[in-house]
């Protein structure tokens, strides 16, 4: 394990202010060694963390000693975020307790996050959570029945959606992928929904509302759209299943599509994308340029017995001779270096906070490229439910940033 010395990496923290939008990529994919991925910051929001509105959780279980019905909503852990502005970031939580049936009262949103970093310099390591967008249809543009279906703003809730990855197009407005169509959701920059879902012509998961009776899903429960990325312009949308088809008997296979968001329809290209084992996930995906992306590869397990949680570089250029796309590890997330101890100091304690840092947390969906050679990565918490830190305790939600020396977003770091 190489080190670097301190001054650079507290000198690569102070960068951490600047404005989290994507720097001008290089053209060629560098060079990069996951060995040399460092973790520069870090901050964490406490599991048990409400914000306004009604009473959630009424039909979900407790656990780790949470106990709902909870007072008002939960924000959770997260599965995207967006860049927002002065250091502050868009997150967005998934369909909240897990399934269709005890999410209909959790209300689809993304909060405001404005973290205080702890890095080698210090810090708080706290996030502060802000306003919130509502996601919701008050022009009626679903066009089958949801939760709230009679009121007028039409709130969405986790009964109606699964949102699992959001990217912002350059006129502003949102697009999110959902697990349980799979659709693509077409939203405003406050949250409000511009258009019928849009549905992928083949695929279809178990809980989507346009599945025949005896119909057989061509999509896994729960492994819909996981990630979704844009090319620069937002032209076009890539979003990515997250685990195998049903009637693949390819079980490593994972495949990214392309939606045309001029034409408001796929244009039928795929890529085919190898996982290293057959239940691993693509968990999120943010492009680098029109033809380079990141994206987070990751098993189901978590505390000790994680053993595979990693962001991968990808070209859509090249293919193997089988026909999948090269991916270059960019980041090893159970095996970082921390020479500066960040996290070492968490009052709460855990697994993995030393050097090497770990993040070993079980569901790592959050992924977004920073300036400088730097990406930022959460995880949702699956409320109450993730203990990766500590046994028998809601892991809470964190925010890390990781400095790469030479990923192509921005001047390679020294």
């Amino acid at each position: 394990m190489r080190y670097r010395p301190l001054a650079l990496l507290a000198a690569a923290a102070i960068a951490l202010v600047a404005s989290p939008a994507l720097a001008q990529a290089q053209p060629h994919s560098p060079a990069v060694d996951p060995a040399d991925a460092t973790l520069l910051a870090r901050a964490t929001l406490p599991a048990y963390t409400l914000a306004p509105g009604p009473a959630s959780g009424a039909f979900s279980d407790p656990n780790n000693g949470m106990v709902p019905p909870y007072p008002s909503q939960v924000v959770l852990g997260i599965s995207s975020v967006l860049p927002a502005d002065n250091g502050s970031y868009w997150a967005m939580p998934d369909n909240g307790f897990g399934t269709k049936g005890n999410s209909v009262d959790f209300l689809l949103r993304l909060y405001h996050f404005t973290p205080h970093w702890e890095t080698a310099r210090g810090g708080a390591g706290t996030i502060d959570v802000g306003r919130f967008l509502s996601l919701r249809d008050p022009d009626h543009k679903i066009p089958f029945p949801i939760v709230n279906e009679n009121t007028t703003d039409r709130l969405l809730t986790g009964g109606d959606f699964d949102v699992e990855a959001v990217t912002r197009v350059p006129d502003g407005s949102m697009w999110i992928g959902d697990e349980f169509g799979p659709f693509l959701l077409h939203f405003d920059r406050t949250g409000k929904l511009l258009q019928a879902p849009v549905a992928h012509p083949t695929l279809k998961g178990p809980s989507s509302p346009e599945l025949a009776n005896g119909e057989t899903p061509t999509v896994q429960g729960s492994r819909g759209y996981e990630a979704l990325a844009s090319s620069p312009d937002g032209r076009y949308l890539y979003p990515a299943v997250e685990g195998p088809l049903t009637n693949d008997d390819n079980r490593f296979r994972r495949y990214i599509h392309e939606f045309d968001t001029r034409a408001n329809r796929y244009t039928g290209r795929t890529w085919q994308y190898r996982t290293d084992g057959e239940d691993y996930r693509i968990a999120d995906m943010q492009s680098l340029d029109a033809n380079r992306a990141v994206l987070i590869e990751r098993e189901d397990d978590e505390g000790p017995a994680a053993t595979f949680k990693r962001v991968y570089l990808i070209d859509r250029r090249h293919v193997d001779a089988d026909g999948f796309l090269v991916k270059t590890e960019v980041a090893d997330l159970l095996d970082l270096r921390n020479p500066a101890l960040i996290g070492s100091h968490d009052p709460a304690g855990g697994y993995g906070l030393g050097n090497p840092f770990k993040f070993p947390l079980q569901s790592v969906e959050a992924l977004l490229p920073l300036p400088g050679n730097r990406i930022l990565v959460m995880q949702d918490n699956n409320f109450p439910d993730s203990t990766g830190r500590v046994p028998g305790k809601t892991d809470a939600t964190e925010m890390i940033v990781i400095g790469l020396r030479n990923l192509g977003n921005g001047t390679t770091r020294d």
